[in-house]
């Protein structure tokens, strides 16, 4: 039989924590040659680079260097960047991952020129067709050929659109894949907390992005709002992402009068250790949700809608909007309140072996072939 030829295509930080054990257990498996494309969609050192390293992930085969621009922009020039390194390489199937451009980019064209598709992380909805990511969700599912979900609510939702069956696999979450396999790493080689000076549960994490946080007037003085209030309960550490930054102009001036940590995109190793002794995570970020949650840190998720609605059933997570006046009243509330947060148990397939399920279906999928 001939060997499997797989192509990962990663493009956007989030993508990184989901290819990397994936790559890792196409490693462990025999049979199985693997092409490692970066599309170059985040292209800031600390939002790309640092994470190969970290991850242990080598030098991508292929670096398409697409860089920013609207999401036209950066769609089409993804698709045109990628086409010639799928004839280079000719893979057999193309795994995508998560929900940013580049993952629909590359699904449209592999689909277009007779390539099996996979999509890791398939069948999350949040209901909201005003958010990019969920119009690259809907659209990656609904051409790629085997569809990895990692919750059972993914799956009811593809097969409510008509998806059959037979397309869809439960294979868990390959971020806790990552997060196992770097928690015990994190907390004892990361520094940040010295750094900073911060003590255990002593602090808040806050992380914004998404443009209905941060791209109008509007929305930018009510995330200031709510980063001022929460450091008047706790120390506010703030990762700032460079879109955010930018819109913040003046403003971060402002924020670090008053005391708000203010830092450069960190490595996944120092985020991670921040997150473990974080008192509370404030965010707008789909993959945070479901990391707070496998670490048992109480998440307020400041948006109308999420994705990820098992974290909220099953997990630490809480869904607070984006009015201040509720998301203060839900750290009070729900956080500070309480010494501890409330009993929670972990989803389904949150075991760090999403990934191996991943390669034994595609390896089971290929073998059917011959």
């Amino acid at each position: 039989m001939a060997s499997l030829r797989v192509m990962l295509v990663a493009g956007a930080r989030p993508n990184f924590m989901k290819v990397a054990p994936i790559w890792y257990a196409i490693q462990k498996r025999g049979g199985i040659s693997v092409i490692l494309v970066h599309t170059g969609q985040h292209y800031d050192p600390n939002m790309s680079d640092v994470f190969f390293a970290e991850l242990g992930l080598p030098q991508p085969d292929e670096f398409l260097g697409v860089g920013s621009g609207t999401h036209a922009e950066q769609t089409a020039r993804v698709m045109l960047a990628f086409e010639p390194v799928l004839e280079k390489y000719k893979p057999d199937v193309v795994v995508v991952v998560g929900d940013v451009n580049s993952t629909l980019a590359c699904a449209l064209v592999a689909v277009k020129r007779g390539v099996k598709v996979a999509h890791v992380e398939a069948g999350l909805r949040s209901g909201d067709r005003t958010m990019p990511e969920e119009i690259n969700r809907i659209a990656t599912d609904a051409i790629s050929d085997y569809l990895f979900t990692p919750s059972r609510d993914a799956d009811a939702n593809l097969l409510g659109e008509g998806i059959p069956a037979e397309r869809i696999f439960f294979v868990g979450n390959v971020m806790v894949d990552t997060l196992l396999a770097h928690r015990e790493k994190a907390i004892q080689h990361s520094s940040i907390l010295q750094q900073l000076d911060l003590g255990e549960r002593q602090y808040a994490v806050i992380t914004l992005h998404r443009p209905s946080n941060v791209d109008s007037e509007e929305a930018l003085h009510r995330m200031v709002e709510v980063i001022l209030a929460v450091q008047k309960r706790l120390p506010v550490v703030l990762p700032l992402h460079p879109r955010t930054r930018s819109r913040l102009g003046d403003r971060v001036k402002v924020l670090a009068e008053e005391g708000v940590i203010l830092l450069e995109p960190l490595g996944y190793l120092d985020f991670l250790r921040l997150m473990c002794s974080a008192r509370v995570v404030l965010t707008d970020s789909g993959g945070i949700q479901e990391e707070t949650t496998m670490l048992g840190v109480p998440c307020l998720t400041m948006r109308e809608n999420t994705e990820r609605p098992v974290t909220l059933t099953q997990g630490t997570n809480h869904l607070v909007g984006a009015s201040p006046e509720h998301i203060i009243t839900s750290l009070e509330k729900d956080v500070l309140s309480k010494e501890e947060h409330r009993q929670y148990t972990l989803p389904e397939g949150w075991d760090g072996h999403a990934a191996e399920r991943i390669v034994d279906t595609l390896i089971a999928l290929w073998s059917c072939k011959y």
